[in-house]
């Protein structure tokens, strides 16, 4: 309920719900009286008695003039059209504009029409004290209408991390609204500890704690957009420790695109990794690109869609985009074509169904568009959908494969990039294998291409965001209660945002020399049940334990599930170089002879063709080196071990 609103409040607040130009008609009125109540107390100051009747008799007149003039001032500088309640320095300003103007008028109308005697002190004194007078009126009707606004509401206690200009306009922009009040400022820097900054005391780091329990806070605002990304972490790391909902302002590249600094968000995921990303450089990005033909295949997809985008920012002459699901590719190309709309970059964009198996389309659109480069991003990556359809999992990941970059070789496609995991290293599970079959057909056929396709593929690992990773499930079940599931205690992923994953695929594609292995730096592995701990903490709940019995959401262990590992690595081997862009790598990995991973694919295809999982995967075994399944055979349409009870209790 809106309580400035109730008529059955005290005058006081129903005051306060007048209409705009009933309150704007109060004002004139209160100007129009304080005008030439200032103008008296100009002359009683200067003469130092209460009624100098003698020079008041000689200028009766001003009396009548001045707040006539002083409102066409007034309105003429908009003091009018300003909302009393969020008025800040700009209509301080006005208001000191208006009376020195309205004083110069003054001193110019006494001299014209020789008013005499007119002490010449009267318009600076008068000039002053109009400023007290029309600026302190709304300066104390803006204080009175936040003192009801925290009597009568009940706005959230809040403390803002950042002391410096964010922070300060932050506060201003909080203490006018009903949403938020802000009790203090927390601050790093040590020379503004315990001093005052817009009304409000800067505290260091370490008196957090005490903070939060001495003000209730529910919520602790960051107002850094300029800091690195590891700074970023170090100071939510420290705040998970305590089960506030942490928000932040928009960063400062999105301030200077046009974000408000008071628009709050949640804590990005990608905030707790502290990742510094490396600028791109431009020459990688426009070398497979910029006035080519590109193809994406699984454009809608999480990478897909995001290689799309950048594709279209480095002037591309054509970009195709090829997809299976109708709605993935009808968003795409929607969003793709407002993005050249709105910044004028005039790319053709042609948006084409079907499925990477289907060869003779495929070889269609490479030879009617011209296509010059390819970015494959068409997979199943699901590991445990891949490891309940191994039929499908390998038609679609490995032969999917061969059937682009054969047709890519066959139709002369410059590049050929794959989009790899590093499930792919030593896997554990079909999808890891799948992807690792394809980059063995990738590296043979750049044995045989002899220059005229330079293809590579790209590894990493997981992606902030991407359909289906734990971030957006975390968040979920956060937001419902709990309980946040995570599979195993210790188990830990790699993570990349999608935009520097994207970027570092399209820049590692520009270096490749044919059959190349590009591992991306993923920096560190995170502790999955660490990421589900901070965000919880950070979105305000507190975690069910022994120890805090109290809390509201518990973290569920649920087991591995088929084919997923502990660890994900990146390399086989150990033969890694760097290359010029710090973030990728080039890795020496082995290769099968041509002979042995034809008869292999003949072998698989065979199984495919039969829909045989058990041939497929022991075939898959005997193809990919390290390939351990960490489970038996659980396809829904395997024969052997699938039994009904089973399926039923799934």
């Amino acid at each position: 309920m809106n309580i400035l609103g109730n008529p059955q409040s005290p005058i006081h607040y129903r005051f306060l719900s007048l209409s705009r130009n009933v309150k704007k008609l109060i004002m004139v009125v209160a100007d129009f009286i304080a005008l030439p109540f200032a103008l008296w107390s100009s002359y009683a100051l200067r003469m130092a008695e209460w009624w100098p009747s003698y020079y008041l008799h000689e200028a009766w007149w001003l009396f009548i003039v001045t707040p006539i003039a002083g409102l066409y001032i007034f309105m003429r500088l908009g003091l009018y059209r300003a909302v009393v309640r969020f008025m800040g320095a700009q209509a301080i300003l006005a208001v000191a504009k208006g009376v020195v103007l309205l004083a110069l008028s003054m001193w110019a109308a006494a001299f014209l029409f020789r008013v005499d005697p007119f002490p010449r002190s009267v318009p600076v004194i008068f000039a002053l004290v109009a400023l007290v007078y029309v600026g302190g009126s709304r300066l104390f009707i803006r204080n009175y209408y936040h003192w009801l606004l925290n009597r009568k509401t009940t706005r959230e206690p809040v403390l803002i991390y950042g002391a410096g200009g964010a922070g300060v306009q932050l506060a201003a922009s909080l203490s006018s609204g009903a949403e938020y009040v802000p009790v203090g400022f927390v601050d790093d820097e040590p020379a503004l500890w315990k001093g005052t900054v817009a009304g409000l005391t800067v505290n260091s780091p370490a008196s957090l704690g005490k903070l939060i329990q001495e003000h209730k806070v529910s919520h602790v605002l960051l107002a850094l957009p300029s800091i690195s990304a590891s700074e970023r972490r170090k100071i939510l790391e420290q705040l998970s420790e305590y089960s506030v909902h942490v928000k932040t302002i928009p960063s400062m590249v999105e301030i200077v695109s046009g974000a408000a600094v008071d628009s709050l968000r949640d804590v990005d995921p990608e905030d707790l990794l502290g990742r510094e990303t490396v600028p791109a450089i431009q020459s990688l990005l426009d070398s497979s690109i910029r006035g080519k033909v590109v193809l994406v295949s699984g454009a809608g997809g999480s990478i897909g869609s995001e290689i799309c985008r950048q594709t279209l920012f480095s002037a591309p002459k054509a970009l195709v985009l090829y997809e299976l699901s109708e709605y993935a590719l009808y968003s795409i190309e929607q969003e793709l074509k407002d993005l050249s709309d709105e910044h004028g970059l005039g790319v053709a964009i042609y948006p084409i169904l079907g499925s990477v198996l289907d060869i003779g389309r495929v070889e269609r659109i490479l030879k009617r568009f011209e296509v010059q480069t390819v970015y494959h991003a068409a997979a199943y990556k699901h590991v445990p959908l891949v490891e309940h359809n191994v039929i499908e999992g390998v038609r679609n990941n490995s032969f999917g494969t061969q059937v682009m970059a054969e047709a890519a070789l066959k139709h002369g496609v410059e590049r050929f990039v794959l989009i790899s995991t590093d499930k792919a290293v030593r896997p554990t599970n079909v999808m890891g294998a799948t992807k690792r079959l394809a980059e063995l057909v990738l590296q043979d056929l750049a044995a045989r291409a002899d220059g005229k396709t330079v293809f590579s593929m790209v590894r990493f690992g997981n992606v902030l965001g991407s359909s289906g990773s734990v971030v957006p499930l975390f968040k979920k079940q956060i937001q419902a209660g709990g309980p946040v599931t995570v599979t195993h205690p210790e188990i830990t992923r790699f993570f990349m945002t999608i935009p520097e994953a994207a970027s570092l695929v399209i820049q590692a594609g520009s270096m490749a020399r044919g059959g190349d292995v590009f591992v991306l730096d993923m920096g560190e592995p995170v502790r999955i049940v660490d990421l589900a701990r901070s965000m919880i903490n950070l979105m305000g709940r507190e975690i069910h334990s022994d120890e805090t019995p109290g809390g509201e959401i518990r973290i569920e262990y649920t087991g591995l599930r088929p084919g997923e590992k502990l660890y994900e690595e990146l390399l086989i081997g150990e033969n890694v170089v760097g290359t010029t862009h710090p973030k990728i790598m080039r890795a020496e990995e082995e290769v099968l002879p041509s002979q042995t991973l034809h008869d292999l694919l003949q072998t698989l295809e065979i199984a495919v063709t039969n829909s045989d999982s058990n041939t497929a995967r022991h075939t898959l075994e005997r193809a990919v080196r390290g390939f351990t399944p960490s489970s038996s055979i659980v396809d829904w349409l395997h024969t052997e071990g699938i039994h009904m009870d089973r399926i039923a209790k799934h």
